[in-house]
Protein backbone atom coordinates (compact mmCIF):
# COMPACT_ATOMS: atom_id res chain seq x y z
CA UNK A 1 0.00 0.00 0.00
CA UNK A 2 1.56 3.28 -1.10
CA UNK A 3 1.11 7.02 -0.55
CA UNK A 4 -2.00 8.24 -2.42
CA UNK A 5 -0.38 11.58 -3.09
CA UNK A 6 1.12 10.62 -6.49
CA UNK A 7 -0.92 9.73 -9.54
CA UNK A 8 -0.86 6.17 -10.80
CA UNK A 9 0.07 4.66 -7.45
CA UNK A 10 -1.95 2.34 -5.24
CA UNK A 11 -4.33 4.03 -2.82
CA UNK A 12 -4.59 3.15 0.84
CA UNK A 13 -7.57 0.96 1.52
CA UNK A 14 -9.12 -0.19 4.74
CA UNK A 15 -12.18 -2.18 5.74
CA UNK A 16 -14.45 0.84 5.52
CA UNK A 17 -13.50 2.12 2.04
CA UNK A 18 -13.79 0.19 -1.21
CA UNK A 19 -12.04 0.70 -4.54
CA UNK A 20 -15.34 1.75 -6.06
CA UNK A 21 -16.02 4.24 -3.27
CA UNK A 22 -12.60 5.84 -3.67
CA UNK A 23 -13.09 6.09 -7.44
CA UNK A 24 -16.47 7.79 -7.02
CA UNK A 25 -15.07 10.25 -4.47
CA UNK A 26 -12.12 11.07 -6.75
CA UNK A 27 -14.41 11.60 -9.73
CA UNK A 28 -16.72 13.94 -7.84
CA UNK A 29 -13.89 15.96 -6.39
CA UNK A 30 -12.09 16.26 -9.72
CA UNK A 31 -15.24 17.28 -11.58
CA UNK A 32 -15.88 20.14 -9.13
CA UNK A 33 -12.30 21.37 -9.05
CA UNK A 34 -11.62 19.81 -5.63
CA UNK A 35 -14.03 21.65 -3.36
CA UNK A 36 -12.20 22.08 -0.03
CA UNK A 37 -14.80 20.17 1.99
CA UNK A 38 -14.87 17.20 -0.38
CA UNK A 39 -11.10 17.13 -0.61
CA UNK A 40 -10.87 17.19 3.15
CA UNK A 41 -13.30 14.29 3.48
CA UNK A 42 -11.31 12.26 0.98
CA UNK A 43 -8.06 12.99 2.80
CA UNK A 44 -9.55 11.93 6.12
CA UNK A 45 -11.04 8.80 4.57
CA UNK A 46 -7.77 7.76 2.99
CA UNK A 47 -5.88 8.47 6.19
CA UNK A 48 -8.19 6.31 8.28
CA UNK A 49 -8.17 3.60 5.63
CA UNK A 50 -4.39 3.41 5.88
CA UNK A 51 -4.62 2.36 9.51
CA UNK A 52 -7.23 -0.40 9.91
CA UNK A 53 -6.78 -0.59 13.67
CA UNK A 54 -8.43 2.23 15.59
CA UNK A 55 -6.42 4.72 17.59
CA UNK A 56 -7.94 3.46 20.82
CA UNK A 57 -7.21 -0.23 20.22
CA UNK A 58 -3.71 0.50 18.97
CA UNK A 59 -2.72 2.72 21.86
CA UNK A 60 -4.34 0.65 24.58
CA UNK A 61 -7.36 2.81 25.35
CA UNK A 62 -9.25 5.95 24.42
CA UNK A 63 -8.15 9.36 25.70
CA UNK A 64 -5.09 9.67 27.90
CA UNK A 65 -3.39 6.80 29.74
CA UNK A 66 -4.66 6.53 33.30
CA UNK A 67 -1.22 5.69 34.69
CA UNK A 68 2.39 5.61 33.58
CA UNK A 69 2.31 1.83 33.95
CA UNK A 70 -0.55 1.66 31.44
CA UNK A 71 1.36 3.89 29.04
CA UNK A 72 4.51 1.75 29.33
CA UNK A 73 2.82 -1.64 29.11
CA UNK A 74 3.46 -2.28 25.41
CA UNK A 75 7.12 -1.24 25.76
CA UNK A 76 7.64 -3.63 28.66
CA UNK A 77 6.10 -6.45 26.63
CA UNK A 78 7.91 -5.75 23.35
CA UNK A 79 11.59 -6.09 24.37
CA UNK A 80 12.93 -6.08 20.78
CA UNK A 81 12.68 -3.33 18.17
CA UNK A 82 14.10 -2.37 14.78
CA UNK A 83 16.01 0.91 14.45
CA UNK A 84 16.52 2.29 10.92
CA UNK A 85 19.04 5.00 10.03
CA UNK A 86 18.36 6.11 6.45
CA UNK A 87 19.03 9.39 4.72
CA UNK A 88 21.15 11.27 2.18
CA UNK A 89 24.29 9.97 3.87
CA UNK A 90 23.57 6.59 2.23
CA UNK A 91 24.62 8.12 -1.11
CA UNK A 92 28.31 8.75 -0.24
CA UNK A 93 28.19 5.63 1.96
CA UNK A 94 31.23 6.66 4.00
CA UNK A 95 33.36 8.12 1.19
CA UNK A 96 33.74 11.78 0.20
CA UNK A 97 35.67 12.95 -2.87
CA UNK A 98 37.34 9.58 -3.14
CA UNK A 99 38.46 9.44 0.48
CA UNK A 100 37.01 7.15 3.18
CA UNK A 101 35.79 9.28 6.06
CA UNK A 102 36.37 7.91 9.58
CA UNK A 103 33.44 7.53 11.94
CA UNK A 104 29.82 6.49 11.61
CA UNK A 105 28.16 6.84 8.22
CA UNK A 106 25.41 9.34 9.07
CA UNK A 107 27.99 11.80 10.46
CA UNK A 108 29.88 12.18 7.16
CA UNK A 109 28.73 15.78 6.69
CA UNK A 110 30.18 16.67 10.09
CA UNK A 111 33.32 14.54 9.93
CA UNK A 112 34.27 15.78 6.44
CA UNK A 113 33.12 19.36 7.19
CA UNK A 114 31.01 19.37 4.03
CA UNK A 115 29.50 22.78 3.25
CA UNK A 116 25.71 22.89 3.15
CA UNK A 117 25.58 23.76 -0.54
CA UNK A 118 27.77 20.78 -1.42
CA UNK A 119 25.86 18.35 0.77
CA UNK A 120 22.57 19.51 -0.75
CA UNK A 121 23.73 18.08 -4.09
CA UNK A 122 23.18 14.59 -2.69
CA UNK A 123 19.41 15.10 -2.80
CA UNK A 124 19.10 14.96 -6.64
CA UNK A 125 21.12 11.71 -6.52
CA UNK A 126 18.88 10.05 -3.95
CA UNK A 127 16.37 7.82 -5.72
CA UNK A 128 15.74 4.63 -3.69
CA UNK A 129 13.64 2.87 -6.32
CA UNK A 130 14.23 -0.53 -4.70
CA UNK A 131 12.60 0.53 -1.42
CA UNK A 132 9.72 -1.75 -0.47
CA UNK A 133 7.93 -0.97 2.78
CA UNK A 134 6.26 -4.36 2.89
CA UNK A 135 9.63 -6.14 2.69
CA UNK A 136 11.12 -4.01 5.45
CA UNK A 137 8.20 -4.72 7.75
CA UNK A 138 8.34 -8.42 6.89
CA UNK A 139 11.99 -8.44 7.96
CA UNK A 140 11.05 -6.92 11.33
CA UNK A 141 8.37 -9.56 11.81
CA UNK A 142 10.71 -12.37 10.75
CA UNK A 143 13.25 -11.11 13.29
CA UNK A 144 10.65 -11.20 16.07
CA UNK A 145 10.70 -7.42 16.52
CA UNK A 146 7.65 -5.69 17.95
CA UNK A 147 8.30 -2.05 17.09
CA UNK A 148 10.09 0.01 14.46
CA UNK A 149 11.79 3.41 14.80
CA UNK A 150 13.09 5.22 11.71
CA UNK A 151 14.99 8.46 11.17
CA UNK A 152 12.51 11.12 10.10
CA UNK A 153 15.25 13.78 10.23
CA UNK A 154 18.83 13.17 11.30
CA UNK A 155 21.48 15.76 12.12
CA UNK A 156 22.00 16.58 8.42
CA UNK A 157 18.58 18.30 8.50
CA UNK A 158 17.07 16.31 5.62
CA UNK A 159 13.50 15.10 6.25
CA UNK A 160 12.77 11.57 5.06
CA UNK A 161 9.08 12.38 4.65
CA UNK A 162 6.92 14.99 2.91
CA UNK A 163 7.35 17.96 5.24
CA UNK A 164 5.48 21.22 4.77
CA UNK A 165 7.75 22.93 7.29
CA UNK A 166 10.84 22.63 5.05
CA UNK A 167 11.27 21.89 1.33
CA UNK A 168 14.48 20.03 2.20
CA UNK A 169 12.75 16.66 2.18
CA UNK A 170 12.55 13.43 0.20
CA UNK A 171 9.27 14.27 -1.56
CA UNK A 172 10.19 17.78 -2.73
CA UNK A 173 13.98 17.59 -3.17
CA UNK A 174 14.63 14.17 -4.73
CA UNK A 175 13.58 12.33 -7.90
CA UNK A 176 11.95 9.69 -5.66
CA UNK A 177 9.04 12.02 -4.81
CA UNK A 178 7.44 9.52 -2.43
CA UNK A 179 6.95 9.47 1.32
CA UNK A 180 8.52 6.20 2.52
CA UNK A 181 7.55 6.85 6.13
CA UNK A 182 3.87 6.98 5.25
CA UNK A 183 4.26 3.69 3.39
CA UNK A 184 6.04 2.13 6.38
CA UNK A 185 3.40 3.42 8.80
CA UNK A 186 0.67 1.75 6.75
CA UNK A 187 2.54 -1.56 6.50
CA UNK A 188 3.34 -1.58 10.22
CA UNK A 189 -0.34 -1.01 10.99
CA UNK A 190 -1.26 -3.99 8.83
CA UNK A 191 1.40 -6.20 10.41
CA UNK A 192 0.69 -5.25 14.03
CA UNK A 193 4.11 -3.66 14.55
CA UNK A 194 4.22 -0.38 16.44
CA UNK A 195 5.73 2.55 14.55
CA UNK A 196 7.88 5.39 15.86
CA UNK A 197 10.19 8.16 14.70
CA UNK A 198 13.75 9.20 15.42
CA UNK A 199 13.95 13.00 15.27
CA UNK A 200 17.08 15.12 15.76
CA UNK A 201 15.61 18.10 17.56
CA UNK A 202 18.76 20.01 18.50
CA UNK A 203 21.35 19.29 15.83
CA UNK A 204 20.53 20.40 12.31
CA UNK A 205 23.59 21.01 10.18
CA UNK A 206 21.53 22.38 7.28
CA UNK A 207 20.07 25.33 9.21
CA UNK A 208 22.01 28.39 10.31
CA UNK A 209 20.26 28.32 13.68
CA UNK A 210 20.50 24.59 14.31
CA UNK A 211 23.15 23.11 16.56
CA UNK A 212 26.21 21.26 15.32
CA UNK A 213 27.33 23.00 12.12
CA UNK A 214 30.20 25.14 13.32
CA UNK A 215 32.13 25.08 10.01
CA UNK A 216 29.43 27.02 8.14
CA UNK A 217 27.51 28.86 10.86
CA UNK A 218 29.80 29.42 13.84
CA UNK A 219 29.65 28.41 17.52
CA UNK A 220 26.49 26.86 18.93
CA UNK A 221 26.68 29.05 22.03
CA UNK A 222 26.32 32.19 19.93
CA UNK A 223 23.21 30.75 18.21
CA UNK A 224 21.71 30.13 21.63
CA UNK A 225 22.50 33.66 22.83
CA UNK A 226 21.32 35.59 19.76
CA UNK A 227 18.00 33.76 19.38
CA UNK A 228 18.86 31.88 16.18
CA UNK A 229 18.58 28.51 17.91
CA UNK A 230 15.11 29.19 19.30
CA UNK A 231 14.03 30.50 15.91
CA UNK A 232 15.17 27.22 14.35
CA UNK A 233 13.32 25.17 16.97
CA UNK A 234 10.10 27.13 16.53
CA UNK A 235 10.16 27.40 12.74
CA UNK A 236 11.34 23.90 11.80
CA UNK A 237 11.84 21.36 14.58
CA UNK A 238 8.60 21.90 16.47
CA UNK A 239 6.42 22.09 13.32
CA UNK A 240 8.00 18.92 11.96
CA UNK A 241 7.31 17.04 15.18
CA UNK A 242 3.69 18.20 14.91
CA UNK A 243 3.57 16.85 11.36
CA UNK A 244 4.92 13.46 12.42
CA UNK A 245 2.37 13.18 15.21
CA UNK A 246 -0.53 14.30 13.01
CA UNK A 247 -0.09 12.65 9.62
CA UNK A 248 1.16 9.11 10.28
CA UNK A 249 -1.37 7.42 12.49
CA UNK A 250 -0.53 6.16 16.00
CA UNK A 251 3.11 6.86 16.87
CA UNK A 252 4.47 4.59 19.59
CA UNK A 253 7.43 6.81 20.47
CA UNK A 254 9.55 9.79 19.46
CA UNK A 255 13.26 9.06 19.71
CA UNK A 256 14.92 12.44 20.25
CA UNK A 257 18.71 12.70 20.17
CA UNK A 258 21.75 14.73 21.31
CA UNK A 259 20.06 17.34 23.55
CA UNK A 260 22.45 20.23 22.93
CA UNK A 261 21.25 23.44 24.61
CA UNK A 262 17.84 21.88 25.24
CA UNK A 263 18.04 22.37 29.01
CA UNK A 264 17.58 26.14 28.70
CA UNK A 265 14.22 27.73 29.46
CA UNK A 266 11.16 25.88 28.18
CA UNK A 267 12.80 24.38 25.08
CA UNK A 268 12.36 20.74 26.08
CA UNK A 269 8.96 21.37 27.65
CA UNK A 270 7.60 22.73 24.37
CA UNK A 271 8.32 19.38 22.69
CA UNK A 272 6.84 17.44 25.60
CA UNK A 273 3.67 19.55 25.38
CA UNK A 274 3.38 18.88 21.63
CA UNK A 275 3.67 15.12 22.14
CA UNK A 276 1.29 14.97 25.09
CA UNK A 277 -1.29 17.13 23.33
CA UNK A 278 -1.29 15.35 19.97
CA UNK A 279 -0.61 11.75 21.04
CA UNK A 280 -0.68 11.25 24.82
CA UNK A 281 0.15 7.53 24.46
CA UNK A 282 3.35 8.30 22.54
CA UNK A 283 6.51 7.64 24.54
CA UNK A 284 9.44 10.07 24.72
CA UNK A 285 12.93 8.62 25.00
CA UNK A 286 15.61 9.90 27.35
CA UNK A 287 17.54 12.15 24.95
CA UNK A 288 15.27 15.18 24.60
CA UNK A 289 16.95 17.27 27.26
CA UNK A 290 14.36 16.60 29.96
CA UNK A 291 13.15 13.45 31.66
CA UNK A 292 11.47 11.08 29.21
CA UNK A 293 9.25 8.04 29.69
CA UNK A 294 12.23 5.71 29.69
CA UNK A 295 16.00 5.83 29.85
CA UNK A 296 18.07 5.54 26.68
CA UNK A 297 21.42 3.95 27.44
CA UNK A 298 24.54 4.98 25.56
CA UNK A 299 24.95 3.66 22.04
CA UNK A 300 25.81 -0.05 22.19
CA UNK A 301 26.15 0.29 25.99
CA UNK A 302 24.67 -2.63 27.90
CA UNK A 303 24.72 -2.10 31.68
CA UNK A 304 26.56 -4.59 33.86
CA UNK A 305 23.73 -5.07 36.33
CA UNK A 306 19.94 -5.09 36.60
CA UNK A 307 18.48 -1.58 36.17
CA UNK A 308 15.17 -1.05 38.01
CA UNK A 309 13.49 1.33 35.59
CA UNK A 310 12.28 1.32 31.99
CA UNK A 311 15.26 1.45 29.62
CA UNK A 312 16.52 0.60 26.16
CA UNK A 313 19.86 -0.06 24.45
CA UNK A 314 20.21 1.34 20.91
CA UNK A 315 22.73 -0.81 19.06
CA UNK A 316 24.34 -1.41 15.68
CA UNK A 317 24.68 -4.61 13.67
CA UNK A 318 28.16 -3.57 12.53
CA UNK A 319 30.16 -0.42 13.42
CA UNK A 320 27.88 2.21 11.89
CA UNK A 321 24.27 3.36 11.98
CA UNK A 322 23.94 4.89 8.51
CA UNK A 323 25.13 2.75 5.58
CA UNK A 324 28.88 2.54 4.89
CA UNK A 325 29.79 0.45 1.87
CA UNK A 326 33.02 -0.89 3.40
CA UNK A 327 31.83 -1.71 6.94
CA UNK A 328 31.49 -5.50 6.99
CA UNK A 329 32.15 -6.04 10.68
CA UNK A 330 28.84 -7.80 11.28
CA UNK A 331 27.86 -9.10 14.70
CA UNK A 332 27.04 -12.81 14.57
CA UNK A 333 23.57 -14.22 15.24
CA UNK A 334 24.99 -15.88 18.36
CA UNK A 335 26.28 -12.54 19.66
CA UNK A 336 22.98 -10.78 18.88
CA UNK A 337 20.97 -13.49 20.62
CA UNK A 338 23.17 -13.29 23.70
CA UNK A 339 22.87 -9.50 23.81
CA UNK A 340 19.07 -9.69 23.51
CA UNK A 341 18.82 -12.17 26.39
CA UNK A 342 21.41 -10.30 28.45
CA UNK A 343 19.50 -7.02 28.07
CA UNK A 344 16.12 -8.56 28.91
CA UNK A 345 17.64 -10.34 31.93
CA UNK A 346 18.71 -6.91 33.21
CA UNK A 347 15.27 -5.35 32.63
CA UNK A 348 15.71 -3.56 29.30
CA UNK A 349 14.76 -3.45 25.62
CA UNK A 350 17.03 -3.99 22.61
CA UNK A 351 16.65 -1.52 19.69
CA UNK A 352 18.80 -3.00 16.93
CA UNK A 353 19.72 -0.93 13.88
CA UNK A 354 19.93 -1.46 10.14
CA UNK A 355 21.36 1.06 7.66
CA UNK A 356 19.69 0.75 4.22
CA UNK A 357 21.49 1.66 1.02
CA UNK A 358 20.73 4.64 -1.21
CA UNK A 359 18.77 2.24 -3.44
CA UNK A 360 16.48 1.39 -0.53
CA UNK A 361 17.84 -2.08 0.26
CA UNK A 362 18.69 -3.40 3.71
CA UNK A 363 22.10 -5.12 3.42
CA UNK A 364 21.79 -8.88 3.10
CA UNK A 365 24.04 -9.69 6.10
CA UNK A 366 21.74 -7.55 8.25
CA UNK A 367 18.74 -9.49 7.00
CA UNK A 368 20.36 -12.88 7.47
CA UNK A 369 21.53 -12.21 11.01
CA UNK A 370 18.22 -10.70 12.12
CA UNK A 371 16.24 -13.60 10.71
CA UNK A 372 18.52 -16.01 12.57
CA UNK A 373 17.58 -14.29 15.83
CA UNK A 374 13.95 -14.50 14.74
CA UNK A 375 14.17 -18.26 14.27
CA UNK A 376 15.46 -18.60 17.83
CA UNK A 377 12.63 -16.39 19.08
CA UNK A 378 9.98 -18.49 17.35
CA UNK A 379 10.97 -21.34 19.65
CA UNK A 380 11.98 -19.37 22.73
CA UNK A 381 10.05 -16.09 22.55
CA UNK A 382 8.02 -16.97 25.65
CA UNK A 383 11.18 -16.40 27.68
CA UNK A 384 11.69 -12.89 26.21
CA UNK A 385 8.43 -11.06 25.46
CA UNK A 386 6.99 -9.60 28.65
CA UNK A 387 9.68 -11.25 30.77
CA UNK A 388 11.20 -9.61 33.82
CA UNK A 389 14.83 -9.41 35.00
CA UNK A 390 16.82 -12.01 36.89
CA UNK A 391 16.22 -12.40 40.64
CA UNK A 392 19.86 -13.45 40.99
CA UNK A 393 22.77 -11.44 39.61
CA UNK A 394 25.92 -13.42 40.26
CA UNK A 395 25.58 -15.00 36.80
CA UNK A 396 26.08 -11.55 35.23
CA UNK A 397 29.64 -11.19 36.50
CA UNK A 398 31.52 -9.14 39.07
CA UNK A 399 33.84 -6.17 39.30
CA UNK A 400 37.56 -6.82 39.34
CA UNK A 401 38.79 -7.11 42.93
CA UNK A 402 41.35 -4.41 42.19
CA UNK A 403 39.41 -1.08 42.24
CA UNK A 404 42.34 0.68 40.58
CA UNK A 405 41.94 -1.24 37.32
CA UNK A 406 40.05 0.92 34.79
CA UNK A 407 38.82 0.50 31.22
CA UNK A 408 39.56 2.99 28.42
CA UNK A 409 36.72 5.21 29.66
CA UNK A 410 38.01 5.31 33.21
CA UNK A 411 35.39 2.95 34.59
CA UNK A 412 36.15 0.11 36.96
CA UNK A 413 36.73 -3.21 35.15
CA UNK A 414 33.71 -5.53 35.09
CA UNK A 415 34.40 -9.23 34.52
CA UNK A 416 31.31 -10.45 32.69
CA UNK A 417 30.20 -14.06 32.88
CA UNK A 418 28.36 -15.58 29.93
CA UNK A 419 27.47 -19.14 30.91
CA UNK A 420 23.81 -18.45 31.68
CA UNK A 421 21.14 -15.81 32.16
CA UNK A 422 17.71 -15.79 33.82
CA UNK A 423 14.43 -14.11 32.83
CA UNK A 424 11.19 -14.46 34.76
CA UNK A 425 7.40 -14.47 34.55
CA UNK A 426 4.94 -15.12 37.36
CA UNK A 427 5.51 -18.68 38.54
CA UNK A 428 8.34 -19.34 36.07
CA UNK A 429 12.10 -19.02 35.80
CA UNK A 430 13.68 -19.20 32.35
CA UNK A 431 17.29 -20.30 32.58
CA UNK A 432 19.14 -19.45 29.36
CA UNK A 433 22.06 -21.86 29.00
CA UNK A 434 24.75 -20.51 26.68
CA UNK A 435 27.23 -23.07 28.01
CA UNK A 436 25.64 -26.51 28.22
CA UNK A 437 26.30 -28.07 31.64
CA UNK A 438 27.73 -31.53 31.99
CA UNK A 439 24.86 -33.67 33.27
CA UNK A 440 22.90 -31.17 35.34
CA UNK A 441 22.29 -27.51 36.09
CA UNK A 442 22.76 -26.37 39.67
CA UNK A 443 20.78 -23.44 41.05
CA UNK A 444 21.86 -22.27 44.48
CA UNK A 445 18.58 -20.81 45.68
CA UNK A 446 14.95 -20.67 44.58
CA UNK A 447 12.20 -18.65 46.23
CA UNK A 448 9.70 -21.49 46.40
CA UNK A 449 9.47 -25.05 45.18
CA UNK A 450 10.24 -26.27 41.66
CA UNK A 451 7.15 -28.25 40.61
CA UNK A 452 8.32 -29.01 37.08
CA UNK A 453 11.38 -28.54 34.88
CA UNK A 454 11.47 -28.88 31.10
CA UNK A 455 13.19 -27.51 28.00
CA UNK A 456 11.33 -24.77 26.17
CA UNK A 457 12.31 -26.28 22.81
CA UNK A 458 10.53 -29.52 23.75
CA UNK A 459 6.99 -29.28 22.36
CA UNK A 460 5.93 -32.14 24.67
CA UNK A 461 7.32 -30.37 27.74
CA UNK A 462 8.75 -33.63 29.03
CA UNK A 463 9.64 -33.34 32.71
CA UNK A 464 13.29 -33.35 33.72
CA UNK A 465 14.40 -34.87 36.99
CA UNK A 466 14.70 -32.35 39.80
CA UNK A 467 16.50 -32.87 43.08
CA UNK A 468 16.25 -30.54 46.06
CA UNK A 469 18.93 -29.97 48.65
CA UNK A 470 17.58 -27.35 51.02
CA UNK A 471 17.27 -24.14 48.97
CA UNK A 472 19.60 -25.50 46.27
CA UNK A 473 18.32 -27.46 43.28
CA UNK A 474 19.81 -29.78 40.68
CA UNK A 475 18.08 -30.34 37.34
CA UNK A 476 19.19 -33.31 35.23
CA UNK A 477 19.80 -32.44 31.59
CA UNK A 478 20.17 -34.52 28.42
CA UNK A 479 23.64 -35.02 26.99
CA UNK A 480 23.14 -32.68 24.03
CA UNK A 481 21.87 -29.09 24.01
CA UNK A 482 18.70 -28.55 21.94
CA UNK A 483 20.07 -25.23 20.62
CA UNK A 484 23.68 -24.43 19.72
CA UNK A 485 23.33 -20.83 20.94
CA UNK A 486 20.91 -20.68 23.87
CA UNK A 487 18.89 -23.59 25.27
CA UNK A 488 16.15 -22.43 27.63
CA UNK A 489 15.36 -24.43 30.75
CA UNK A 490 11.92 -23.66 32.21
CA UNK A 491 11.33 -24.03 35.95
CA UNK A 492 7.75 -23.85 37.24
CA UNK A 493 7.78 -22.39 40.74
CA UNK A 494 5.18 -22.62 43.51
CA UNK A 495 5.67 -20.45 46.58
Amino acid sequence: MNDPGNAGRTLFRGPGITKKGIAIMKTRITSRRAFPLAAGLLAVGLFLAAFPCTWASEQGGAGKPATQDQKMQWFREAKFGLFIHWGLYAVPAGTWKGQPIPGIGEWIMNRARIPVKEYEQLAPQFNPVKFNAEEWVRLARDAGMKYMVITSKHHDGFAMYGSKASPYNIVDATPFQRDPLKELAAECAKAGIRFGFYYSQAQDWHESGGAGNTWDFGPDEEKSRNGAYDKYLQSKAEPQVRELLTNYGPVCLIWFDTPRMMDVGDRAKRFIDIVKTLQPWCLIDGRLGAAGDYRSMGDNRIPNEVVREDWEVPATLNDTWGFKSYDHNWKTPEDLTFKLVDIVSKGGNYLLNVGPTAEGLIPQPSQDNLRAVGRWLKVNGESIYGAGPTPYGEELGAYDPDPNKKDNRGNRIFLARKDWRCTVKPGKLYIHLFTWPNGSFELAKVDGKITKAYLLADARKKSLKVKANGTAWSIALPAAAPDKTDSVLVLNIRK
